[in-house]
């Protein structure tokens, strides 16, 4: 039996943002994906499925199908299907290379109100960028970008063809170059510069005398005998002036015809040519001696150029012309009565009249053009002298009145003029500036060609036209399509601009650097603008793709966008794996990334030849050599042996009697730079032996080499050609040492003629690490030295190039290079050589005057001496003296601690879920989290979190502490981050995570801790050997796997709800492993150690401050319930049923030792949580039986200590635990808290320290509290002396807070259906008068007195209905936030705790008025992530909450605004609790569920980012206004994460089947 062939199943991850945006680092994120493989990989587009673009929304994408050729405007649709619980993905094969697009398209989500709202219409979002790398091949092995070695040739210098050719391309080949970059082969035009071509679709038969055969022949032989690919430049901006086709076809360039804006451009041109033709005639000099003569010619030129054409006839508009067709108009009647003026006409100044005209009284202003095209539209100003002179009657007005009103519209034009003038002299003075500066340079400038005198031939100006002559084929045409523009280049142009467009001077102000031999071409909009041009050029670039397997795109920044990418699609449906290569001079960097997406071009040329000194050229290498060395990895590896689905690992092994199945591996997309053909010189630029000093041609040829990136060079860079190549003029051939081997000789690497024995050792290094991977580089410069360390990140093998540059100046000895070390690493001699060469003048006269172009004398030179001494695991290098400059020395190294029989990366990124398999729920709380109070309270204050140097105390000790600063470390590469360099210094953080584990597993409740110690102790001792520069990266590996797994095992242990929701849920979820966990100090119970649930971290994280009864009872239900965790709520439960006393439980439990019971909401969100516990745990309603220990005695308020022999000497059922809270509150209480005074409250008034409760039964409500204690969740009480707010509650919320009467109403009716059921004994209460009410009809008071109570309707007619003081109302359509509290302006306010009895009660709302509030709360209260806390709309609003300020301020000192404005996000989860309630009431199709899903998690988003922005992966407590950061909020708060999982959970009870799955 065959064995089966297992196939991975490659994904490239591509998260959206919320806008259809790439979810990716950089701007723009320029999303560049390796080359097609098969079989194919995929991009995975993964969306929220809450995101906004899932409303009636798809992705649409033009990647093709297998087999199916790319058109870019078929776009494909999926279907998003909006999900509150999944995350959306899609897989899209790639099957090909190039440049494709993505958008999204969806319905936003409406407004949300209960009156009418617009209903939005589909909209787009921006469109997207995909490229996809080539798949190059030579013989069978895939050639890398960052592989190639390409070299520049002039075709016209390469002799007879095939014999010269062959002879040129040996030696190429042998110089281990695996590309050639040919000039254009075509036609040549009248210049016979190769970029100047004649015939498009015709091979230059000089060369290839069989055409189109001779070109194929020659690149079928380049490829498969020597080891060649091929490039050519393709040239779409211009054809050859002298292009016979032009002549038939003029529309394909700007005429005057195709471009009437044109005409003053060509009137200027042609009349300073015929000016130029009469110097002489005139007495002015065609001779230039100086620039005195040239402002002669140019004072002339304003004359008898400008002058002479009357140019500012092209600017202006005919002032008597238009006055009279205006006042013709006005005379006739004929006036536009829609012109839009107002009364006051005649007040207003000449320049507002003019103004008034230009804005709506011209037309002719959107271009240059023709004469006086700038022109009055006759009745529309006819209507501005209405306004002045009344309608015209002709029996009535006279001449005069016709005189006046011409002589004020000439005024008005006339001041129309003014600024047109001011137009026209500005273009003037620049086009003689030009002029001017143009001619100086070409003809006196010592740097100029200094072309000489003034003649016909050789004009003042270079013509900006081709004239075509008249003949029997343009005779046919309009003459004025027979002026064709040149083309030419501008400094700092925008691209985006068309130069020979209507919106464009630059041929009028003479600002082009024109090209003489070439014709621009015009391509419009589309091919219907100039048929035969696109499909001449389209026919031309597939003729090129046919043949070769690059492009090299000439001018790309002036070759507008559109027409580039229809000619590289048209040129990839013949040979879709094309390299494209540009030269684009944008100067600017974003518009380079725009070129690069929407074209696909594989990389821009970059030149080192350009830059100045070796400063510069260390900076060009540092940009192109890669990552540094010991970056982080780029893909998240940790993840490397992931279950599979069926839980095992996808690492190669399979059952018995099973298929192996192949793994997924997910790459995460890493933003690309662009990627450049870093040349060491072009054919546009000079050699080192003009330009620098020619010893340098070999050391900047290596470093370029090193480089990971394309390489390239030039023919005669290697020859040590003296000069640059006249590319027009120069008719010699080439010659070159190298083409003299014989065919079949090899090249040896050594001592030869010119650089070139050495540039084949660099070009096969080059190859080796760019085919390998060779990823990572370390740049040094030091004076005239750069060195160049580039490494294999996983091997760890890598190559050095030590490089002494030769820049003009250079010492010729080994100068100050000291010996140079290498840590870690072993390094091996492969040559050291200097280059030696004959710059005399006599030499490079030699070669410039020879018959054939050719190099000076050179040859390279072995260096002896390089000396390489092994110290230990490090590397000493040193130079001898003959070391000079132009000098390389290349050597091979390793890293022998990085050698690992399973590959280091892959050892320390594998088996930590293995190892995490056996830790339980309390495990993940020290391996992951324990903030220092924490872990000072459990080590007696021995231990703590780890400091780092820089950065100051970690917020957790476990491995959240080192994620949370890793992250962003690893994701931006920042090597020099504090951490990074602590970890270079030493080893201490491997020791303390270790140590801390291994001391932890040592007691008994931590013995699973094992594994994990022992998973991250061995991959420590694997790292601890690497040089200290690798350390950071494999840390980094450490703790990112073994972070993972701990997170991925937290949620294994948690419920299906969490283990398949999203990650925000999952992230909320792992919230409850930081704060449940052991404290010795903070325990459930007094006299056993059980696991306990902070308030939040790290200022609710130990003693008294952990266990509030308020915060465990809000946040219980979503941390512990919610995730499954069952056993532990029902611990909390037990807890603090055991410790209810006054009908109430402790604020601050103490550990059940001291609890104080002065807080009246806690109990009721209490037994709220035994009410979901029934609900939510299978069979969860026995636990109403389950018997707990009491603290105190059952309805008994005797205080007693916690080791007195009363306690916990009783026992209560649950059942009989909630029925005594509802007791003792229907019997009414008024008791003073125990210890009342300062040793419990330091702050409190001596009142506040009396507690009322009462019953009104003929509502049903609770009453509570006073004005001098605070008794719900806003607790705070002022504290400043100085402020007088000492003992005066921030927010007393005395009365009947509405979330108590919801909860109450939920608990009444709750247990009423208990009862009905049999399963509660207890059928109602006795209330204070003796009487017996039952829980239902309890329930039924507050249902019907509610809304009376606490709503206040928006129609005023209305309120004699409501319990309403219409002198304290400030909101309408509002419920109250008190009902009948001391202060009854406080009754009024708008504040956040209305959702909360939404929530748990919304049958005691009604829709429509409920709907009302929310949309109220939506728009005044809700922030970014939370809820504010007051109205802002309210005069007590205060949204800056400052604990330590101690100012005189009543409202704010000491923090006592804590409630009133700040917002809190616990609230925020009730909130849209509430929402999502409500809008699922009203209901009625599946599409408006979506939509009420949609309107919840779009307000999400604030709270999404805020965790995954956290360093204590938590919610914060609150925020200051509009979301903005708090510094005294705790910034991890319990209540804020559970309340929002609550949100989730009850999502997926919401038509969970028929909606999400």
């Amino acid at each position: 039996m065959a064995p089966s062939h297992i196939t991975n199943h490659t994904v490239h991850l591509l998260p959206l943002k919320d806008d259809g945006s790439p979810d990716l680092a950089g701007d723009p994120a320029y999303c560049y994906l390796p080359p097609p493989t098969k079989p194919a990989y995929s991009v995975r587009f993964e969306i929220e499925g809450t995101s906004s673009i899932c409303r009636q929304g798809s992705l649409w994408h033009n990647l093709p199908n297998e087999g199916e050729q790319f058109v870019r405007s078929r776009f494909r649709e999926h279907k998003l299907k909006a999900s509150f619980s999944d995350m959306i993905q899609i897989d899209v094969p790639v099957h090909q290379a190039g440049a494709f697009e993505f958008y999204t398209t969806y319905t936003p989500i409406p407004k949300f109100t209960v009156g009418t709202t617009e209903v939005p219409h589909s909209t787009s979002t921006s469109t997207f960028f995909i490229d996809v790398e080539p798949h190059l091949q030579v013989g069978k092995s895939r050639l890398p970008l960052d592989a190639l070695s390409c070299i520049s040739i002039l075709s016209k210098f390469m002799g007879q063809y095939p014999h010269d050719w062959d002879q040129h391309l040996h030696g190429i080949s042998e110089r281990n170059y695996n590309m050639v970059h040919f000039t254009p082969l075509m036609i040549r035009g009248d210049s016979n510069s190769p970029y100047s071509i004649y015939d498009q679709l015709a091979f230059d038969e000089a060369f290839f005398p069989n055409g189109e055969k001779d070109v194929a022949d020659l690149t079928t032989r380049m490829e498969q005998d020597m080891g060649l690919l091929s490039m050519t430049d393709v040239v779409w901006n211009h054809t050859a002036n002298n292009s016979k086709w032009l002549e038939y076809h003029p529309e394909s360039g700007y005429n005057i015809e195709t471009a009437p804006h044109l005409r003053p451009a060509y009137e200027l041109d042609t009349q300073f040519l015929k000016f130029s033709s009469t110097l002489a005639s005139k007495g002015l000099p065609t001779h230039l001696t100086g620039e005195g003569d040239l402002t002669k010619i140019m004072d002339a030129a304003k004359v008898l150029v400008i002058g002479a054409i009357k140019l500012w006839e092209f600017y202006v508009c005919d002032v008597e012309g238009d006055a009279q067709k205006t006042v013709c108009a006005w005379l006739s009647g004929d006036v536009d009565s829609d012109a839009s003026l107002v009364d006051d006409v005649p007040s207003w100044s000449l320049k507002q009249k003019a103004d008034w005209l230009v804005a709506h009284g011209f037309q002719g202003t959107d271009r240059m053009g023709e004469r006086f095209r700038r022109r009055v539209n006759p009745q529309r100003a006819a209507a501005l002298l209405q306004k002045l002179f009344g309608p015209a009657h002709p029996k009535q007005n006279n001449a005069a009145d016709e005189r006046a009103a011409h002589g004020a519209m000439a005024r008005f034009l006339n001041e129309v003029n003014l600024e047109w003038y001011r137009e026209y002299d500005a273009d003037v003075a620049a086009i003689i500036d030009q002029v001017f500066n143009r001619t100086k340079y070409m003809r006196l400038d010592s740097h100029g060609p200094q072309i000489g005198d003034i003649t016909a031939a050789n004009p003042l100006i270079e013509s900006y036209f081709t004239r075509l002559e008249v003949n029997s084929i343009t005779s046919k045409h309009d003459p004025d399509s027979l002026a064709l523009a040149n083309n030419g280049w501008v400094w700092a142009a925008d691209v985006m601009k068309d130069d020979a467009g209507p919106r464009s001077k630059v041929y009028l102000r003479r600002e082009l650097i024109v090209w003489g031999d070439c014709v621009k071409l015009r391509y419009g909009s589309g091919p219907q603008d100039s048929q035969y041009l696109w499909e001449h050029m389209t026919g031309y670039t597939q003729l090129m793709a046919k043949h070769f397997h690059a492009f090299r795109i000439d001018n790309c920044h002036s070759t507008p966008l559109h027409v580039a990418s229809h000619m590289l699609d048209s040129a990839r449906c013949v040979r879709p794996d094309l390299m494209v290569a540009a030269e684009l001079f944008s100067g600017d960097e974003k518009m380079d990334y725009l070129f690069c997406q929407k074209l696909g071009i594989s990389c821009l040329i970059r030149e080192a030849m350009q830059v100045w000194s070796p400063a510069e050229l260390s900076k060009l290498v540092h940009i192109n050599a890669g990552r540094p060395v010991g970056s982080f990895a780029v893909d998240d590896v940790s993840g490397a042996d992931k279950p599979a689905a069926n839980g095992s690992l996808t690492n190669g092994a399979h059952t018995n009697g099973t298929a192996p199945q192949g793994q997924e591996i997910v790459h995460k997309i890493v933003p690309s730079k662009i990627h450049a053909l870093l040349m060491d010189c072009t054919h546009d630029n000079e050699t080192p032996v003009q330009r620098r000093d020619g010893r340098d041609t070999m050391s900047s040829s290596a470093l370029v080499a090193m480089c990971a990136s394309a390489s390239g060079s030039v023919f005669g860079m290697d020859e040590l050609y003296p000069e640059l190549i006249e590319l027009v003029h120069e008719t010699r051939p080439y010659s070159s040492p190298y083409s003299n081997l014989k065919l079949g000789e090899s090249l040896k690497i050594g001592a030869f003629e010119g650089a070139g024995a050495i540039k084949k050792l660099m070009n096969q290094l080059h190859q080796i690490m760019g085919m390998d991977g060779y990823s990572e580089s370390h740049v040094h410069h030091d004076g005239e030295y750069i060195t160049v360390h580039r490494i294999h990140p996983g091997s760890r093998k890598g190559y050095y190039l030590i490089a002494h540059t030769a820049f003009p100046g250079s010492n010729s000895g080994s100068g100050s290079f000291q010996p140079d070390a290498l840590t870690g690493t072993k390094a091996k001699l492969l040559g050291a050589w200097s280059l030696e060469c004959d710059q005399s003048y006599d030499a490079k006269q030699t070669a410039i005057h020879a018959k054939v172009l050719q190099g000076v004398p050179s040859h390279t030179k072995d260096i002896r001496g390089v000396t390489v001494e092994a110290k230990g695991n490090d590397t000493i290098i040193r130079l001898p003296g003959a070391f000079g400059a132009g000098s390389i020395a290349v050597f091979e190294t390793w890293i022998p601690a990085a050698e690992h029989s399973e590959g280091l990366d892959k050892y320390v990124t594998s088996g930590a879920r293995d190892a995490f398999k056996s830790v339980g729920l309390i495990d993940l709380n020290v391996i992951m989290y324990r903030a220092d109070s924490e872990e000072r309270a459990a080590s007696q204050g021995q231990d703590g979190v780890y400091s780092v140097p820089g950065i100051g105390p970690l917020v957790y000790c476990g491995l959240q502490g080192w994620w949370s600063i890793l992250r962003d470390v690893v994701a931006g590469n920042d090597l020099g981050h504090p951490i990074c360099e602590h970890l270079r210094s030493g080893q201490w953080a491997l020791d303390y995570i270790v140590g801390r584990l291994d001391k932890l597993a040592g007691q008994s409740e931590y013995a699973n801790l094992t594994g994990p110690a022992e998973w991250l102790r061995t991959r420590f001792d694997a790292i601890r050997k690497l040089p200290s520069f690798l350390l950071p990266r494999y840390f980094a590996l450490v703790i990112q796997t073994a972070y993972r797994a701990g997170f991925e095992r937290g949620i294994a242990l948690m419920n299906d709800n969490v283990k398949t929701g999203q990650r925000f849920l999952k992230s909320l979820a792992m919230v409850s492993y930081q704060l449940q966990g052991y404290m010795p100090n903070a325990s459930l119970w007094p006299d056993k150690l059980v696991p306990s649930l902070a308030a939040g971290l790290p200022y609710f994280a130990q003693d008294w401050a952990r266990c509030w009864g308020r915060d465990i009872m809000i946040a219980m239900r979503g941390l512990l319930l919610c995730t499954g965790r069952y056993e532990e709520a029902k611990e909390h439960i037990l807890c603090f049923a055991s410790v209810v006393k006054h009908g109430m439980i402790p604020n601050l439990l103490g550990s059940a030792k001291l609890p104080r019971y002065n807080s009246r909401d806690s109990v009721w969100f209490f037994l709220q949580n035994i009410q979901d516990y029934c609900n939510l745990v299978p069979d969860g309603h026995v636990i109403l039986g389950e018997k707990v220990e009491r603290r105190f005695l059952p309805y008994d308020d005797t205080w007693f200590a916690w080791d007195d022999k009363r306690a916990y000497s009783q026992e209560s059922t649950i059942a009989e635990v909630v029925h005594e809270c509802l007791q003792r509150h229907a019997g009414s209480m008024h008791f003073r808290e125990y210890n009342a005074g300062p040793g419990i409250d330091s702050q409190m008034k001596d009142e506040g320290f009396n507690i009322d409760i009462d019953v009104d039964w003929k509502t049903g409500i609770i009453f509570g509290g006073n004005e001098s204690n605070c008794g719900t969740w806003m607790d705070k009480m002022g504290e400043s002396t100085k402020a007088g707010s000492k003992g005066h509650p921030g927010t007393s919320r005395d009365g009947a807070p509405v979330e108590i009467t919801g909860l109450l109403y939920s608990t009444l009716k709750w247990v009423s259906g208990l009862n009905a059921d049999g399963i509660f004994a207890h059928e109602g209460v006795t209330n204070s008068e003796g009487h017996k009410v039952s829980y239902t009809n309890w329930a039924a008071k507050l249902k019907s007195s509610f809304e009376h109570c606490y709503y206040i309707p928006n129609d005023r007619s209305e309120w004699s209905k409501y319990d309403i003081n219409p002198k304290t109302v400030n909101r309408t359509g509002i419920y109250k936030d008190v009902y009948r509290g001391k202060k009854e302006y406080c009754d009024y306010q708008l504040r956040p705790n209305f959702p909360i009895a939404m929530t748990v009660a919304p049958d005691l709302f009604t829709l429509s008025h409920a709907l009302g509030a929310l949309e109220v709360a939506d728009h005044a209260l809700r922030g970014p992530t939370g809820m504010a806390t007051l109205d802002p709309a309210d005069l007590e609003y205060h949204p800056y909450y400052i604990n330590s300020e101690d100012s005189d301020n009543y409202q704010t000192a000491k923090g006592r605004n804590y409630h009133q404005g700040p917002e809190w996000l616990w609230p925020t989860g009730f909130f849209l609790r509430a929402l999502c309630k409500f809008l699922f009431m009203k209901c009625t199709t599946h599409e408006e569920r979506v939509e009420a899903f949609q309107q919840v998690t779009a307000r999400l988003h604030g709270c999404m980012a805020a965790i995954k922005q956290s360093p204590w992966a938590g919610l914060t407590e609150l925020t200051q206004k509009n979301g903005e950061f708090c510094g005294d909020s705790c910034p991890t708060q319990a209540w804020s994460a559970g309340c929002i999982i609550d949100l989730y959970d009850d999502a997926s009870k919401y038509s969970a089947e028929a909606l999400w799955r």
